[in-house]
């Protein structure tokens, strides 16, 4: 018989339909609540249903101690083309495991998590409101808002939020790592200028999505580019949106945010600060990726340091990398905002202009569907690049990662 309604749990699915028995002449969808007949019947049933099922919120017995089962949760929003639901738990669509925790940090943890109906993996991000103070909630709010305004494939998606008198649940895509681990498990214990140009070019696209918004990222790290696979040259996607600021192009902010070591002096010192603020965090980004050390000492003067070179560039790792990443890192940690590069300068310094790169971001995007990384206006200039060096145009089926392990983490 036709049922009305499904309900899935991790183990066993419910068809829930009318009572085939039951001899009536009511019309279709009315009916009293006994019959087992119509729509008042089948709204009945869900909701004894549902609150039979309803668990505790994280299914493992590993870690759960301590727990209490989470009341009823309602959606506060839904994204991603998906309607708006009310009084829904958030147990009955998603499964959260507890002991698959992908990270923690200012607003709680985030568990690796399943839809139900589909089988996706999702990150889901956990903050007990009893626990965390009202500003790292309101961080989060801030996070959700922001990443709910975005759509963009450089830009982590954000699926849905749910949230009860006690904790708020942050749904968003899982992906495989981030670029602080790659930079850590790679032999050398930083990155090739390949698979770094690779990276601070999606990273760098992300951002120019970013500031055509207005929006400054404000807290821009490795551990805050995420990886979207193992391959060796991954797509990447920004997150953790939580110190994020709405910020004009000739606007200034001046409320302290961010990562100390990644941040711009302006920011340090509790100045004024405008998008540039990213600008030089991509910097030290740059920086810790080729040499896989951090620019500066937190107890001497940034300036002096900058303007030590045999300080900033010691022969071990420097001599091995190129003077085009080494100027574009200098144009990118400028003390002054206005002589700092913006995105679309930086998109345009040699470094990054590389034919080999080209390349690898044309294979990225057939892998992924989407031209975002590379503009068809460049076609014909590469096209007569690699013609008058005798080099094959058409791109790569597969990279050609010649030197590096399977990883991708090592020269």
């Amino acid at each position: 018989n036709p049922h009305c309604f499904q309900i899935r749990t991790g183990s066993v699915v419910y068809f829930v339909g009318e009572n085939p028995t039951h001899v009536t002449h009511t019309f279709p969808g009315s009916g009293t609540l006994s019959s087992g007949i119509g729509a008042e019947s089948a709204r009945h049933w869900e909701s004894a249903i549902r609150q039979a099922l309803r668990p505790v919120i994280f299914q493992d017995t590993a870690g759960t101690q301590g727990h209490a089962p989470h009341r009823q949760a309602s959606v506060n929003f839904s994204v991603a083309n998906s309607q708006i639901q009310e009084n829904v738990d958030i147990a009955t669509i998603y499964q959260i495991f507890a002991d698959e925790v992908l990270g923690s940090g200012q607003f709680g943890i985030v568990y690796g998590g399943k839809h139900r109906e589909t089988g996706r993996d999702v990150a889901i991000k956990v903050i007990d409101k009893l626990r965390f103070p009202t500003k790292q909630e309101s961080q989060l709010r801030n996070e959700v808002a922001i990443l709910q305004g975005l759509q963009h494939p450089g830009v982590v998606n954000l699926e849905c939020m749910f949230e009860t008198p006690e904790k708020v649940f942050v749904v968003m895509e899982k992906l495989h790592g981030d670029m602080l681990e790659m930079i850590l498990s790679s032999e050398r214990g930083r990155l090739p200028e390949r698979i770094t140009r690779f990276l601070i070019t999606q990273i760098l696209v992300a951002l120019r999505h970013l500031h055509f918004k207005n929006i400054v990222h404000c807290d821009l790290k490795p551990e805050n580019v995420l990886l979207a696979s193992s391959d060796p040259l991954p797509q990447v996607k920004l997150c953790d949106f939580g110190f994020a600021r709405i910020i004009g192009e000739k606007s200034f902010r001046r409320s302290v945010v961010g990562t100390p070591a990644y941040l711009a002096p302006e920011v340090l010192l509790n100045k004024g600060y405008n998008r540039s603020l990213d600008m030089w965090s991509v910097g030290v980004i740059l920086y810790v990726s080729l040499s896989g050390t951090f620019p500066f000492n937190e107890d001497e003067e940034i300036n002096d340091q900058i303007q030590n070179a045999a300080f900033m560039y010691p022969p071990n790792p420097w001599r091995e990398i190129s003077t085009e990443g080494t100027d574009l890192i200098n144009n990118l940690l400028q003390v002054k905002m206005r002589k700092r590069y913006s995105v679309d300068k930086s998109l345009s310094h040699p470094f990054l202009q590389d034919y080999h790169s080209w390349l690898d971001l044309r294979e990225l995007e057939r892998r992924i569907g989407e031209r975002y990384l590379t503009h068809e206006s460049d076609d014909g200039r590469w096209e007569q690049f690699s013609r008058e060096r005798g080099l094959p145009f058409l791109p790569r089926s597969r990279p050609e990662l010649s030197g590096i392990n399977p990883q991708g983490l090592s020269e």
